[in-house]
């Protein structure tokens, strides 16, 4: 909880007004193109995976949209590859060591990176060294990279903040816990990640 209170108050005098600013000042075509192209860097990242997870079509699939967006789409700025019906293998690290068969680990909150659990922990950092944007030599370009990709993702979330209650610790780890059980295939959650069941069942997301 003492890392997520420095998380959530990070965010709210510091990236959420930048976020606020960005989305102010940017037209919509602006934004929808700097989606894309980080969408585009991140299917790089999915299609590695999705190569170690045995996941020969998606893959190939999600390898071709890289082609075809970098290229035909304007280093991705165009989404080309889905206006063509190429479909995307969404997946990362942590769900490849899963298919590994690696334990997850307890549920953390990581400085800055937010809620995880441990195995997820260990792939996001594994995913940033493996990204296009971990791979650039020149590291003022690296950090400006992942800063603008941090300040788009934040500004697309600026319209969920008026829809959190309650404790949002709570809310933050049940709706991280849920997501990630449903991406990996799991359903709900059963909550043997932390010491909290106290509240698992009484507390609605």
């Amino acid at each position: 909880r003492a890392i997520f209170a420095f998380n959530d108050a990070a965010d709210r005098y510091g990236l959420r007004p930048v976020a606020k600013v960005y989305d102010a000042v940017m037209p919509m075509p602006g934004r929808i193109g700097v989606n894309n192209f980080f969408t585009n860097l991140l299917d790089v990242n999915n299609a590695l995976n999705a190569f170690l997870q045995g996941q020969m079509r998606g893959a190939a699939d999600t390898s071709l949209r890289v082609v075809v967006n970098s290229t035909l789409g304007f280093l991705g700025f165009f989404d080309v590859a889905s206006d063509m019906g190429v479909p995307r293998y969404a997946t990362d690290f942590g769900q490849t060591m899963a298919r590994w068969g690696i334990p997850q680990g307890p549920y953390v909150v990581l400085p800055l990176l937010g809620p995880r659990t441990a195995r997820a922990g260990v792939g996001v950092f594994v995913d940033g060294w493996a990204s296009p944007m971990g791979q650039v030599n020149d590291q003022e370009l690296e950090w400006g990279l992942r800063s603008a990709d941090v300040i788009n993702f934040r500004a697309g979330l600026l319209g969920a903040d008026e829809l959190l209650s309650g404790d949002r610790y709570i809310f933050f780890r049940d709706a991280y816990l849920q997501t990630r059980a449903q991406q990996l295939g799991g359903g709900s959650v059963v909550d043997d990640f932390s010491t909290f069941d106290d509240d698992w069942e009484s507390d609605p997301l």
